[in-house]
Order: C-alpha cells, then sequence, then structure tokens
C-alpha cells in the first residue's frame, strides 16, 4: 500500500517529555500531527496514524489496533522494543534513528572516563561537605590520567568510533571488537572479532561498551568476562544494561576485583532504590542520558522526513532501516 500523499497525511509523536511535535511544527511541512505523551494517549491515537514516531511508550500489542499505520520511525537508536515479526506481519516498516546521538554518546562515555579517572565525583561530595582534601600519600589513591592507558571498545560502530578518536585524542592505546574486524581500523590501533574479547579484557585499563544489545550480547560481561579484567580495571557502560550481568557486576564491585564502574545503563530503569550500586562509592551512575542533546529531535525529525520521501518516491530501502 502507498503512504498516503501529504495532505492526507497524519504523524504521530509519542514521547513522555520530548516535544517532537512542537519541533516538527517548526519545519512548516503542513503535515497533520499528533502528540501522546503516555501509553493510554498513544493508543487513542494509533488508529488515527499512518506514521508513529516513537520509542519506549510502544507496545507490540498496539500494532493489532493501528490499521493505518504503515511507519514506525524510532526515536531511538536501539529497537530491541519492537517485535520485528510483529510488525512484518501487519505491514508495518520501521527504521531506527542511528546515528543521531552517537557524537553525544561517546562524548558522555569520554565524560565517564575522565571523571572516573580524576575522581570528580568524589571531589563534588567533599564540595558539598566543605572539605578541602590534602595531598595523598598513597599513590594508588590518586587522580589518574588517561594517556598511556589500553581502552578496550566492545561495539566498534558508530558511537565506538567515534569513543576511539576522542581516546586517541587523549593519547589513549584502543582496541577495539566488532563483528568484521576488516573495517574500522582507522580509528583503533588494533580491531578483533567479537570471539576475542575474553582473550583482550586483561589488557584493558578501561573496558567502555557501546555495542547494541542482542541476544549475542546479553550478559556478554558476565562473572568470567569480570574475572579477566584487571583488579584496577574501569567498566564503563553506554550500551544496554542487559549487556552486564548486574549481579556478577555487583559481586566484582563489592569483592574489589575490578576498580570502578561508570552506568548510563542498568538492567531496570529506573535503577530500583535497593540497588547496591547506588551506595557504592566506586560507581558513577547516570540516568540513561548518554545520548540527550539540545539538537536531538531535530535530528530524530530530519531522519523522519528522510524517510517520507523515499517512500513518497516509491523507494525500497529506508534510512536506518530495520523492517
Amino acid at each position: 500500500m502507498p503512504l498516503p500523499a501529504r495532505e492526507h497525511l497524519t504523524i504521530g509523536f509519542a514521547h513522555a517529555v520530548y516535544p517532537l511535535a512542537e519541533r516538527f511544527a517548526l519545519r512548516g511541512t503542513g503535515i497533520a500531527h499528533r502528540q501522546a505523551r503516555n501509553t493510554d494517549e498513544l493508543a487513542r491515537l494509533l488508529p488515527q496514524c499512518d506514521v508513529l514516531v516513537v520509542s519506549m511508550l510502544w507496545r507490540n500489542t498496539f500494532a493489532q489496533q493501528a490499521g493505518r499505520l504503515q511507519l514506525i520511525q524510532s526515536i531511538s537508536a536501539g529497537t530491541d522494543q519492537f517485535d520485528a515479526a510483529v510488525l512484518r506481519a501487519h505491514g508495518i516498516r520501521l527504521a531506527s534513528a542511528a546515528g543521531v546521538n552517537a557524537q553525544a554518546v561517546a562524548e558522555h562515555a569520554m565524560a565517564l572516563m575522565l571523571a572516573l579517572a580524576r575522581r570528580l565525583p568524589e571531589a563534588r561530595d567533599h564540595q558539598r561537605a566543605k572539605h578541602w582534601r590534602g595531598m595523598i600519600g598513597d599513590i594508588a589513591a590518586r587522580e589518574d590520567q588517561l594517556a598511556g592507558k589500553t581502552l578496550l571498545i566492545v561495539g566498534l560502530g558508530r558511537i565506538g568510533t567515534r569513543l576511539a578518536r576522542l581516546a586517541k585524542a587523549f593519547e589513549m592505546r584502543v582496541v577495539a571488537t566488532r563483528r568484521d574486524p576488516s573495517s574500522g581500523g582507522d580509528a583503533a590501533d588494533a580491531v578483533h572479532a567479537n570471539h576475542r574479547l575474553l582473550a583482550l579484557l586483561p589488557e584493558a585499563d578501561i573496558v567502555a561498551l557501546t555495542c547494541p544489545l542482542t541476544p549475542d550480547t546479553e550478559h556478554l560481561i558476565d562473572a568470567a568476562a569480570l574475572a579477566a579484567m584487571k583488579p584496577t580495571a574501569h567498566l564503563v557502560n553506554v550500551a544496554r544494561g542487559r549487556v552486564v550481568d548486574e549481579p556478577a557486576l555487583i559481586a566484582a564491585l563489592q569483592q574489589q576485583r575490578i576498580a570502578a564502574a561508570a552506568l548510563d545503563v542498568t538492567r531496570e530503569e529506573p535503577l530500583p532504590a535497593a540497588s547496591p550500586l547506588w551506595a557504592m562509592p566506586q560507581v558513577l551512575i547516570t540516568p540513561h542520558s548518554a545520548g540527550e542533546s539540545r539538537g536531538y529531535e531535530d535530528a530524530v525529525i530530519d531522519i523522519l522526513l528522510d524517510n517520507l520521501g523515499r517512500l513518497w518516491r516509491g523507494e525500497a530501502v529506508l534510512r536506518n532501516q530495520i523492517v
């Protein structure tokens, strides 16, 4: 079925806080559009939509009531919340927002690495307490520098490649894994196949996770992987929470088998108040905010408009096509 013409098209924007409809209106497209702020509003809006821009408010059961829906433009780069088989069965195309926040996530990962190395969370705690910390005689307890350290990037895709370039600017040695190790070598000093991860972990001072969540990467960092890391190593996760076996990570931190972790994502979000991670001084947590930037909505809308143009021209392939 061809996508309705511009004057007959209705787009639904569904996000709890992002002002997507407001930003879209500034484009002056003349395309009818609506905004939903929660799942109940989305359920009422769906029957009117030919195109839906959504991420975490999506429920796969919605496909049954979305008779007009032809395209879902994901707001996020990750699309594990969408059941591809369900969408195919209902004739709904899916495109991701891959790339829109790659630079922001890479910069956030770099900031987390620096914060752990330079002990910035501790400095903030001291500031709040009006405590001027003195010099430290214990060498292992001091701030450190990134230059000369080895960074292992797990998943050298868009985000990982940008992080590699930032790390090289800090004079770090960068080793990476990716599905196809024959590409991506320009950004890192060495690129290896994914199955080499366990062999590479012992040489890393920092392990940064930038891979997608797939059946192969779920619990990729498990007890065995954590045991292979240096006791002085830091783990930085800006991928997905389920890439890490969280109980195994907690145990490794409690037993000082790794030195620290910086987590932008957790297994359950928001992180439950009872989680030991909250109170660990060697853990830095940010609330899945690595991808946040002031231009995010506009970047998603750019992809949306590109894909609408492709469909109107009868092109078979979408930008960032998933289904």
